[in-house]
């Protein structure tokens, strides 16, 4: 039985009444936010929706596997210009800041613009436009995607089920995190009624490192700090050594994960330079101590127990401001406990 407590006829009547649609996602999009986008755009398509996914920049390599390139515009590379549109919907992010420049250009182009999102709305920072949908109960903007195509009445199809079997397993880790709801499993049997090779996206997703993602894992794993009996880990990467093994932010962007990994572990960050003495901050918690909070506080947002920011600073002051806050949750959660 399909557990959907998500009102999306809102947005389902907002796609019904448009000619012209734009789907889109945040910078440096992930598996999520691109496989709800391409799973709705296909399914557009199906009924005759001028309809197209215009992406802020070019995606990784890994994501290849379920879009052509007709599929997408990317508005930092030669396009085509937006038009009068009607509606776009961005998924997976509900920041405005995380789609410009090409959010200032939809303003000027588009009716509307709303949010489908499962992330928390931040307490200091841009509001989504009124009608956005955001609901911090799905696991992904893939379960939400595929709610809104039932919703249309659209059916299922081999595309449409690969990018959006894509974007849960993605989000979920292969439905290591599903948030207590069977919504994403049930809707995986739904899919896997049309995609026939699940083990291909997972393949895909998680399991393509190159040569030199594996030798750079082996050169900075051994550069990871403990703090707190080992329950705090927290690792910095220069640019120098990122640029050595010819890797993208996406390539780097799963070590926070690895981190998680150890057994005593309960929050881990991680910290990858950009610039000098600019870092992109991943911030991860098993579960016991929520640090979306924090991200906050260093500008950024994400999910209760896993979030980000982009930072300036030294990053020895950065990394002790850290571990002070970090330090501070744990205390706080043994006297809540005691």
């Amino acid at each position: 039985m399909m557990l959907n407590n998500y009102d999306l006829s809102p947005i389902i009547k907002k796609i019904q009444a448009a000619d012209s649609i734009i789907l889109s996602t945040h910078k440096q999009c992930d598996g999520d936010g691109l496989g709800a986008a391409l799973g709705l755009y296909h399914a557009l398509k199906k009924i005759n929706k001028k309809v197209r996914v215009m992406l802020v920049d070019e995606p990784a390599d890994k994501y290849h596997f379920f879009f052509k390139k007709k599929d997408l515009d990317i508005f930092e590379s030669p396009h085509e210009p937006i038009e009068q549109t009607d509606l776009t919907l961005i998924f997976d992010t509900n920041d405005r800041r995380l789609i410009e420049p090409l959010y200032s250009q939809l303003e000027e182009k588009c009716s509307e613009i709303l949010f489908v999102d499962h992330h928390p709305v931040l307490k200091e920072g841009p509001l989504p436009p009124d009608g956005s949908f955001i609901d911090v109960r799905a696991a992904s903007t893939g379960e939400l995607s595929y709610f809104i195509i039932k919703g249309l009445d659209i059916e299922l199809d081999k595309k449409i089920a690969r990018c959006l079997y894509a974007s849960i397993a993605f989000d979920t880790q292969i439905f290591k995190y599903v948030k207590n709801l069977p919504n994403s499993m049930l809707i995986a049997a739904d899919l896997l009624k049309h995609e026939a090779a699940p083990e291909d996206i997972h393949q895909n997703l998680f399991a393509s490192y190159s040569k030199n993602k594996l030798h750079f894992l082996g050169a900075v794993l051994g550069s990871v700090e403990y703090f707190n009996n080992d329950q705090i880990s927290i690792l910095i990467i220069p640019k120098s050594v990122a640029d050595k093994f010819q890797l993208s932010g996406d390539d780097t962007r799963d070590v926070i994960d690895m981190l998680m990994n150890v057994k005593t572990v309960e929050v881990a960050a991680f910290l990858r330079e950009t610039d000098k003495n600019s870092y992109k901050l991943s911030l991860r918690s098993k579960g016991r101590l929520p640090i979306l909070n924090i991200a906050e506080s260093f500008g950024g947002g994400g999910h209760l127990y896993a979030a980000g920011a982009s930072i300036q600073g030294n990053v020895t002051e950065i990394k002790s401001d850290i571990v002070k806050v970090f330090n501070s949750h744990i205390e706080d959660d043994i006297k809540s406990n005691s």
